[in-house]
């Protein structure tokens, strides 16, 4: 028996385990926001993988955005070190998943297996592809305990709220410094013949408008700023989206809608504040003075973020050139630029060849509409070797039903393991 048919020895004979392990992670309920049981999953991991022979640290992200004694920002990075010097591959995922939403037909945190299909609310984002890479590394130790290098793998907080309480701290720790780790594998569901080279840009701002309260029975004697924001939603329409829609990137995005610069309203409020459900009372009748939405724009690579940004305040200063009384103010919330690493680089041509190898057909290469941690490992660490690669379709995440096929993780954890073996193994 050569080892690689170990290695696929050692892989099947974990089935059971893979589906265990996934499903005991989507039995903690990591939501995000505000970050629950950041703590909880830390230590199952740091159990898990101290059985495996790893040494594990649990590091805390004081001071990051929403730290709190109550909703500490619990991040765990494990090593294992081999039996000679070599590169370090690290397998990086998020722990956090989204709030549940409407719609499901079966339990979010009951990790059902039906069909060969694991449903649960962080499945496929990513609690699926952390339990493949734990599988794919114990797999390769079994067979290759002497190999060459360190692994490492982590489970990190925040990332579906940007990330700054998990892997933007440890980056800003060295953690991710290209002295200390050489090769990153991101588990991000992008379906599991894909090989993920990066991402579109990011910018969120919120835009209010302003007017003068008055009674709502004589509006004329005050300024109704959701007018003024009508205003606004319109210029986005008839100005923004066409011309956003005509723009078409050169980087590999998908879904195909997302080749184009998109924007998302994310949310929308004017005048009084909603009340409690259990409030019985009627409104007042007030004329609204502040209206304020949310905007989350995705921007491509060929665009500067100076242009994005520019392009809204430009709209806003033409509207208040023209329209009587509006006046507003934007604030940046945030901003991620794009990021992408080379499809000849080592990471990505590794795992490319390995998805060719494990399922006989030619990797696609792709870019994610949406950022990812790698956005901090590319501009805070420093290192570009980066890729995502993971089980699990895109589509499927933050949806309701989100399942994991096991199948699909299997094929997975053969491509992250052999991918070990070439990075690892002379």
């Amino acid at each position: 028996m050569t080892d690689l048919t170990a290695l696929t020895a050692a892989i099947k004979d974990r089935r059971d385990d893979l589906i265990q392990l996934t499903q005991d992670l989507i039995r903690i309920p990591t939501l995000n926001p505000p970050g629950e049981n950041y703590q909880a999953i830390c230590d199952f991991l740091h159990k898990r993988l101290r059985a495996s022979g790893f040494d594990t640290q649990l590091i805390r992200a004081h001071g990051t955005p929403g730290d709190s004694d109550r909703y500490p920002r619990w991040n765990i990075v494990a090593r294992r070190e081999g039996g000679s010097p070599g590169d370090c591959v690290h397998f990086n995922s998020h722990t956090d998943v989204v709030e549940v939403g409407k719609g499901w037909t079966t339990d979010p945190f009951g990790g059902d297996l039906i069909d060969g299909k694991i449903y649960g609310r962080g499945a496929c984002d990513m609690k699926g592809g952390l339990a493949a890479s734990i599988i794919a590394a114990e797999a390769f130790l079994q067979v290759y305990p002497d190999f060459h290098g360190a692994i490492e793998i982590s489970g990190t907080a925040d990332e579906e709220s940007g990330g700054y309480g998990g892997v933007a701290y440890l980056a800003e720790q060295g953690f991710f410094s290209p002295k200390k780790v050489q090769h990153v594998i991101i588990p991000e569901p992008l379906n599991k013949d894909r090989v993920c080279l990066g991402h579109r840009g990011g910018w969120w701002a919120e835009i209010e408008t302003f007017g003068e309260i008055a009674h709502g029975s004589m509006p004329f004697l005050g300024d109704c700023a959701v007018r003024h924001m009508g205003a606004v939603l319109e210029k986005f329409e008839t100005d923004l989206f066409p011309a956003m829609a005509a723009r078409r990137t050169d980087m590999p995005v998908v879904p195909e809608g997302a080749r184009s610069s998109t924007m998302n309203i994310n949310s929308i409020h004017g005048g009084m504040a909603e009340q409690a459900d259990d409030f019985t009372g009627l409104p007042a009748h007030c004329v609204p003075d502040s209206c304020r939405v949310v905007i989350d724009r995705r921007f491509l690579v060929e665009e500067p973020l100076d242009q994005v940004r520019g392009e809204v305040e430009g709209l806003l200063e033409a509207l208040k050139a023209e329209r009587p009384k509006f006046d507003y103010t934007m604030t940046e919330i945030n901003s991620v630029l794009p990021s992408m690493t080379d499809r000849d680089a080592p990471v990505a041509a590794t795992v490319a060849a390995e998805i060719a190898n494990v399922m006989g057909r030619e990797a696609e290469f792709v870019a994610s509409p949406g950022t990812y941690d790698q956005k901090h490992i590319d501009r805070i660490g420093k290192l570009k070797n980066c890729v995502a690669y993971g089980p699990g379709i895109l589509e499927l995440a933050h949806k309701p039903d989100e399942y994991i096929g096991v199948d699909d993780m299997m094929d997975s954890v053969e491509v992250m393991a052999r991918s070990l073996v070439k990075l690892l193994v002379p």
